[in-house]
């Protein structure tokens, strides 16, 4: 086995063997199985990989090559990373739900020589578009379930490939030495990972990162918020995401706390009940999913206990934030919060998975700051950051008692901000990428000559020093009217809405600010069947008079909010529909980090658009569906269209943007 002992621990690979040697006995890695958690230390896992790069170079592996990781959050695909850079060689993490055309275009761009899957279904997707990987040799797989009878000529299952490896490495003195000077050959400067971008507005790019920009940024958080060796983190956000890579795999071998991968998405909060996870990460939408799930029990539940939980709702939302903050908060005030703990806080915590949790992140989508805040005053240390993957994640972060709801807090450690001419935030830090795969004109694009990466979005800082974000820069455009039009910033308002998966906004060049709407099948299915209204599909309960009521109001409260801030009073939205379907990626609709696809649904729904600004009551329309399976279909609606009284516009105090900080 390699010692590692060499040189500067630089590369993951080192940092690996680091913990070997210091952290040998503690627990690295644990996946659930079965109802089962298996559990290996830093020790057995250093030996894992070791194994499994000896394997990989066995099979042809070199420096340089591209290695796909294809799955959900399983310990041999982060193995899998960590023995490719071994190598000198560069992963390439995918999404796992992509269609085949997505996954086809990636490995494609990357040249992938090699893909590391989960199980069948990824091998079978890759072997139905092998004809256009011409780069690919061969594929390795974790879960065997199904693949006995395949052709196992270039198929190999990654146990073996392991087993094989390690007993080389203990028969081969040379194999131990080979393997050795391999490690010692990688420096921080190497290309570490490429992570494709979501791919909002056309082709995924391949970003790179080498090694430094990674560790920097892992270093970053660990520091920021105090994570050590101790902490636990439950792994299940796609492994194709920077956040999840930071996470999961970098943030974890920087400071040697230990991983979780759950059996399945349906059993990631019981799973991170089970382990007391105390570093939890999730975009809004998942906040927003454990929240309305647990009102929508409570609506079953006893009279008695919804007022219970109601009053020590309202005792949180008054004292929880100070409390959880450290400010004084009047001796009665914490009684009740107290007792608020033990009845009902306390137990809400527990049911989401947090009762030990030291601090939880959201990201990727701006949250709303009653669903921000409610998770605050409950006890959970929740914060907002901003980040890209081009940053290595990190842009701004919030610290500790400077943390509100309609800010993303201050530019993290080492990182430079500045806002452009145009309003454009700019970032510049140790881990910003080195340029996207082959592709040096989006680069020159992205890039200032002074090294400042161009972030995209639109924002201001406050009078405090806190970053708000718009929009993104490109979106936020103007009504005929000459008023601002952030439809991003539309779209979340409503989306705080339990009863409101999913909005697309528009009013670009247009008289007036108009919106699509999803429903929550769960939230109004729920409230449906309590007051007897009876559907037989999503579509109906959609087009239902009663459920248009209900986000009627949701639409009103909206634009009175609007209308009390003076730069987006005039984006009040005038006309609105719900959409007969839900919106999909593999319609195209949504990315596969489930951003609006909002140019393409523009073009997709243009009757229905249309229907929002000629007057019409309502439009029909026909939309080709993409089943599970694969088989195409078609959803056909006459969908109802919608009227919303505006207000008038509170007078304008506008705020006044800082140059830049650090």
């Amino acid at each position: 086995m390699a010692s590692g002992s060499a040189g500067q621990a630089d590369t993951f690979p080192k940092l690996l063997l680091r913990n070997a040697r210091e952290r040998a006995g503690r627990v690295a890695f644990r996946h659930k199985d079965l109802g089962i958690w298996q559990s290996w230390n830093w020790a057995e896992v250093a030996e894992q990989v070791g194994g499994f790069a000896r394997g990989l170079q066995n099979l042809g592996l070199k420096r340089g090559e591209k290695v796909a990781i294809v799955g959900y959050n399983r310990p041999r695909l982060y193995w899998a990373m960590a023995a490719a850079q071994w190598l000198g060689a560069v992963p390439v993490p995918v999404y796992a739900d992509s269609v085949a055309d997505e996954m086809a275009y990636v490995l494609d761009h990357a040249e992938a020589v090699f893909a590391v899957v989960q199980d069948q279904e990824q091998v079978d997707k890759i072997l139905s578009i092998a004809e256009r990987l011409p780069n690919l040799r061969h594929m390795l797989y974790d879960e065997p379930r199904g693949l006995r009878d395949y052709d196992h000529g270039k198929l190999h299952a990654i146990d073996e490939v392991i087993a094989a490896g390690r007993k080389d490495l203990a028969d081969s003195p040379e194999a131990a030495a080979a393997l050795e000077r391999e490690m010692q050959a990688g420096t921080g400067s190497d290309l570490g990972i490429i992570l494709y971008t979501s791919g909002t507005t056309g082709r995924p790019k391949g970003v790179m990162l080498s090694h430094t920009n990674v560790i920097t940024a892992a270093e970053i958080g660990c520091q920021f918020d105090g994570l050590n060796e101790s902490d636990e983190i439950i792994a299940y956000l796609p492994i194709a995401w920077v956040g999840d890579h930071v996470f999961s795999y970098a943030q974890a071998i920087v400071a040697g706390f230990c991983v979780n991968c759950p059996e399945g998405p349906e059993t990631v909060i019981d799973d991170r009940r089970e382990v007391g996870t105390t570093y939890a990460f999730a975009p809004p939408r998942v906040f927003e999913t454990m929240l309305t799930l647990t009102m929508v029990r409570m609506e079953d539940a006893g009279a008695l206990k919804r007022r219970m939980f109601h009053y020590f709702l309202g005792v949180a939302k008054q004292y929880g934030e100070q409390i959880l903050n450290g400010e004084s908060v009047p001796f009665r005030g914490r009684l009740l919060y107290g007792l608020g703990d033990i009845l009902v806080y306390g137990p809400l915590r527990n049911r989401f998975g947090l009762t030990k949790i030291k601090v939880g992140y959201t990201a990727g989508e701006a949250i709303g700051p009653e669903l921000f805040k409610f998770y605050r005053s409950i006890g959970v240390n929740l914060k907002q950051l901003y980040g890209q993957t081009e940053a290595g994640v990190y842009i701004t972060m919030q610290p500790n008692g400077e943390i509100r709801a309609d800010t993303v807090g201050r530019p993290a450690p080492l990182v430079e901000i500045r806002i452009d001419d145009n309003g454009e935030v700019l970032y510049r830090s140790p881990s910003i990428f080195g340029g996207y795969f082959k592709d040096p004109e989006k680069t020159a694009e992205t890039m200032t000559a002074d090294g400042y990466v161009r972030s995209g979005d639109a924002g201001f800082f406050d009078e405090e020093g806190h970053l708000k974000i718009i929009d993104r820069a490109k979106d936020v455009g103007k009504l005929n009217s000459g008023d601002l039009f952030p439809p991003k910033y539309i779209e979340n308002k409503l989306k705080f809405y339990p009863n409101i998966k999913e909005v697309v906004a528009f009013g670009q060049g247009r008289d007036f600010a108009t919106v699509a709407v999803n429903i929550d099948l769960t939230a109004v299915g729920n409230w449906a069947e309590r007051n007897n209204v009876v559907y037989a599909s999503y579509q109906e309960l959609a087009g239902h008079d009663l459920v248009y009521d209900m986000i009627a109001s949701h639409v009103d409260e909206v634009n009175r909010s609007l209308a009390a801030e003076p730069l987006m009073g005039g984006a009040q939205i005038k006309r609105f529909l719900i959409l007969h379907k839900e919106l999909d990626a593999d319609d195209g609709e949504l990315t596969r980090t489930q951003k609006v696809r909002r140019g393409f649904i523009a073009e997709r729904y243009a009757p229905l658009v249309e229907a929002l600004y000629d007057g019409s009551q309502a439009a029909d329309i026909s939309t080709e569906v993409t089943f599970e399976d694969g088989r195409k279909g078609v959803i056909s609606a006459n969908v109802k269209v919608r009227d919303a009284k505006t207000y008038p516009v509170s007078a304008p105090e506008r705020p006044i943007p800082a140059r830049a900080a650090a």
